[in-house]
């Protein structure tokens, strides 16, 4: 069994009290014997007793109290001067290091991921995130985006950026691996970080932060207090956090409500907030388009039972080849099976609450949506069942542009399932291509949008006008990471004011320009110059 303290100031604090990790699967195996674990564990948390040894127990984290929360601020106020002097080199280096450690210890990674209930062919698409985040690709570019230098007359101009200072991180339940791993990045621009690894899923971080970063830190000698990982009550961590003059960014992860809501909170106390909120991600088809190509990535909206703020929201297709591609799609989806998390051809999740999801299909329904497939509850075999732990994939055909914005899943994020795919009535092309940039501009969210489309003419005018999204994917993965290009970020009430492609190592830190002269006159310099 895996056992992580929390780690403060350099020192691992255990706290007062455990959070355990039982093995996803033991809810599809054995729901009661899961949830009596669960409970025995809250009651009696010491690892000698009888539940603790249950092979569904695959590990605990400590908890800690405001105290030591308290103590975590405390050393990373402490450490930040000496770290943020530590030359860019050594910091880049950090992260190479950190992304060769991820690739060695991905199969342990992998596994920690499944028994927190991620499918492990998802996992690893999750943890692909940071090893593109950390590849060589994309660290040569963050250095050219940290320090440039040239010279001009008898000067020597630098434009730099600089760390923050304090940095706290509050990765979110439903993808904590790639989330918290951003903490790396943040240490690469010179900041002292505090990590609040999710309380009901803190194995996860404890595991790639305290096992993969924090040696490699102390190696290089940074102070104590550098990185710190917590794991306690949310709010009052984050209240704590708004409160504390010493933090200057918070990385907040939830839905855009209470994100710009806390957006709001950080300003008044002169913070900076790092959104990473809801996504409603659009995918546009138009009529050359390689549809079999086009429905791969369409697909992907289901996967995690689409509980991935990143995965397709909605489609809009040109209408000449609207039917290929909803048959082809509807084939496609229904090939989707529920399953074992550790089985590699499983990309559902269980989906515990889905009262909303009836409801926005219900109310599809009425507004003249037609069901193409899906809809329903469904057990681990597949078998429709109001009791069932999975959710059919579910595709939903909305005809007409305008009317679509009658359509709840069409506007909102739903995170279930549930894909409209939005077919516009028949006009010339080019009014076409102009009213599908148009909705794709006009959506309140912008994490990522797609095109698919073979002419050159298309995609130049489809790069050139979407302004919104931190993202654009044209014919490839809607979700798939790749070095160099943002993996996070997003504009409208994905991102908040403040909202673009998110490099965490660009977001907290801030461009300073230096002047270095060499027997300069100053009086010359302003008059003269």
């Amino acid at each position: 069994m895996l056992n992580y303290p929390c780690y403060v100031g350099g020192k691992d604090i255990e706290g007062i009290g455990w959070v355990y990790t039982v093995s996803s699967k033991s809810l599809l195996e054995d729901v009661f014997t899961s949830v009596s674990l669960k409970r025995a564990l809250e009651q009696d948390p010491d690892p000698g007793s009888p539940a603790a040894q249950h092979p569904y127990v695959v590990g605990r984290c400590a908890v800690i109290g405001m105290p030591d929360v308290l103590a975590a601020t405390d050393a990373a106020a402490d450490a930040v001067d000496t770290w943020s002097a530590v030359p860019l080199a050594d910091r880049l280096n950090l992260g190479r290091r950190f992304g060769e450690a991820l690739i060695r210890h991905q199969e342990t990674i992998l596994d920690i991921m499944v028994a927190e209930a991620h499918p492990v062919t998802l996992a690893r698409w999750e943890l692909s995130c940071l090893i593109q985040a950390y590849s060589e690709e994309s660290i040569a570019w963050y250095e050219q985006q940290m320090y440039s230098r040239r010279t001009y007359g008898d000067r020597t101009l630098i434009v730099r950026r600089q760390a923050d200072g304090v940095v706290a991180l509050n990765p979110p339940q439903n993808a904590p691996v790639p989330n918290s791993g951003l903490a790396v990045l943040a240490l690469m621009a010179g900041n002292a970080v505090v990590v609040r690894a999710p309380r009901s899923i803190a194995l996860s971080t404890l595991y790639i932060l305290r096992e993969l970063a924090v040696p490699l830190l102390e190696e290089m000698g940074a102070p104590p207090g550098t990185l710190n990982i917590v794991c306690g009550t949310p709010q009052k961590i984050i209240d704590h956090w708004l409160d504390d003059p010493r933090i200057n960014d918070i990385l907040y992860f939830g839905s855009s409500e209470a994100g710009l809501r806390f957006e709001q909170q950080c300003v008044e106390r002169g913070k900076k907030p790092i959104l990473e909120l809801a996504g409603n991600d659009s995918l546009v088809v138009w009529k050359d388009a390689d549809i079999p190509a086009a429905v791969e990535a369409v697909t992907e909206a289901f996967y995690g039972s689409g509980q991935i703020c990143m995965v397709p929201n909605c489609v809009v297709v040109h209408p000449d080849v609207a039917d290929e591609l909803i048959a082809r799609l509807k084939e496609s989806a229904e090939a989707i099976k529920p399953g074992y998390p550790d089985s590699p051809e499983v990309l559902l999740s269980p989906v515990r609450r889905s009262e909303r999801f009836f409801s926005l299909l219900a109310q599809a329904m009425e507004q003249g949506g037609e069901l193409v497939c899906g809809g329903n509850r469904v057990e681990l075999d597949g078998s429709p069942s109001q009791a069932g732990q999975f959710l059919e994939p579910t595709v939903v055909r909305v005809d007409g542009l305008a009317e679509s914005q009658d359509y709840r899943m069409v506007r909102e994020e739903t995170f279930f399932p549930l894909l409209p795919v939005v077919v516009p009535a028949a006009a010339p092309d080019d009014v076409l291509l102009d009213d599908m940039i148009r909705f794709v501009n006009a959506n309140k969210y912008g994490l990522r949008n797609s095109l698919w489309a073979r002419s050159d003419d298309v995609v130049g005018t489809f790069v050139a006008r979407v302004r919104n999204s931190g993202l654009l994917k044209i014919n490839d993965s809607h979700i798939g990471f790749l070095p160099v290009v943002p993996t996070h970020g997003g504009t409208g009430m994905t991102g908040g004011a403040f909202g673009e492609g998110n490099y965490p190592m660009l977001k907290t830190s801030h461009v300073q320009g230096v002047s270095i002269g060499t027997g300069a006159s100053p009086r010359r310099a302003m008059f003269e110059g």
